[in-house]
């Protein structure tokens, strides 16, 4: 029987959302038994988003922003926006612009910390954005330069912070300014600044909430010692979400850490600021993926690293939860433990895991991989013409997006 899916809204060269013929799935089960993906599958879930979402905004009591990278998926945008998002955090200015094309009135903050000349120009110019980080005084006088010495800026001077064990990523060796050298920044952004901040990135997925109060002490110190009014404190991202084999704390503990520490020194009358990715997206899109042949407890699926599984295999080696699919019949009950191989024909396409499994998976049946709205789509490639995937948005109660 041949499978006819009309494809529309083609996002970019390597994802095009779906609309299946028939009756609209509410369920990964329902969607693969109708459309029989040949093709990697991305499912996303509006309505978790837009739930998360407004959960992190009622329990975070400052700004939230969302970190585009994570998830520049139209979608995403807009069901964030949806929500109560109306602030995101750009680091390109490709993402500046798909920002205009997609919520015209969003407000965008340019949190890269080193940006072309171009990029600013554009930025401020073209799309009205008076928000930029910075991390030294070169970065400070190309803003200024390449704005016309505009009056009308939000600066934020990034603050680098002591090496987070804690974290599946550690962001303290690319950006940020030491305390001393931070202070100075802040002295010298104060006279051409409408408002100053300070920000820091405590690293990705970090799991110990303490940390987060630790970096708010060494930004209260830098404040102190600047010698000049700072109007806001941005602490970054790297809210975490929970994958197997680790506990992850919530979004409540993280920030009652975050408000304990600011009451602690002084800070608590500072306006906040945050910028989520992974906590706001991550558990509201999974990855579909088949398995094309078994070796053992090997899988070879049709996507890998190269693809949507980059965190699988390279960065953080995740241990995505996973489940097996069979519309056919059931599995035999039992489980077992399995690597994934992906598609290329590189050895590095491998995702250790372990993914525990179905004992019988094999050949043809298919796999959900959670926790995948994070990262996922932002970051394949077509290497080796393996990098097109389908998208598709799945409602629970059967809500018109």
């Amino acid at each position: 029987m041949t499978r006819h899916v009309p494809l529309i809204s083609q996002q970019s060269k390597r994802t095009a959302n779906i609309v299946p013929q028939g009756p609209l799935p509410t369920t990964v089960e329902e969607a693969v038994a109708q459309l029989r993906p040949e093709r990697p599958l991305y499912v996303l879930w509006p309505e978790r988003i837009e739930d998360t979402a407004r959960h992190f905004r009622k329990a975070f009591p400052g700004e939230t922003m969302f970190a585009v990278k994570t998830n520049p998926d139209k979608t995403v945008l807009r069901h964030l926006n949806r929500a109560g998002i109306h602030t995101f955090d750009v680091a390109s200015i490709e993402e500046v612009r798909l920002l205009r094309r997609t919520l015209p009135k969003a407000r965008l903050f340019f949190m890269h910390p080193v940006k072309s000349p171009e990029a600013i120009r554009e930025a401020y110019y073209t799309h009205g954005i008076k928000h930029f980080v910075l991390d030294t005084e070169d970065e400070l006088f190309k803003i200024m330069r390449e704005t016309g010495l505009a009056t009308d800026l939000t600066l934020f001077v990034r603050l680098s912070l002591p090496k987070n064990d804690t974290a599946a990523i550690d962001f303290s060796g690319k950006f940020g300014a030491a305390p001393k050298e931070a202070a100075q920044l802040l002295a010298k952004c104060r006279p051409v600044a409408r408002a100053l901040g300070i920000c820091f990135h405590v690293g990705t997925q970090t799991i110990d909430p303490s940390i987060y109060a630790k970096a708010i002490g060494v930004a209260a110190k830098v404040i102190k010692n600047c010698g000049v009014k700072v109007d806001f404190l941005d602490v970054g991202g790297g809210f975490p979400v929970p994958y197997p084999g680790q506990e992850a704390p919530s979004i409540e503990a993280c920030v009652a850490a975050i408000t304990a520490a600011t009451k602690e020194h002084k800070l608590d009358h500072m306006p906040l600021l945050a910028e989520p990715g992974r906590a706001l997206v991550a558990e509201s899109g999974s990855l579909v993926v088949r398995v094309e042949l078994r070796k053992g407890n090997t899988l070879y699926i049709n996507d890998g690293t190269y693809g949507g599984l980059f965190d699988a295999g390279c960065a953080l080696k995740a241990r995505f939860p996973v489940r097996g699919i069979r519309p056919a019949g059931p599995f035999s009950g039992k489980m077992a433990e399995f690597q994934f191989a992906g598609p290329t024909c590189d050895s590095l396409d491998m995702m250790e895991g372990p993914f525990v499994l179905p004992a019988d998976m094999q050949m043809g049946d298919w796999i959900e991989i959670g926790n995948i709205g994070v990262y996922s789509q932002g970051m394949r490639t077509n290497f080796n013409g393996f990098g097109i995937a389908d998208t598709i948005s799945l409602f629970e109660h059967r809500i018109k997006a």
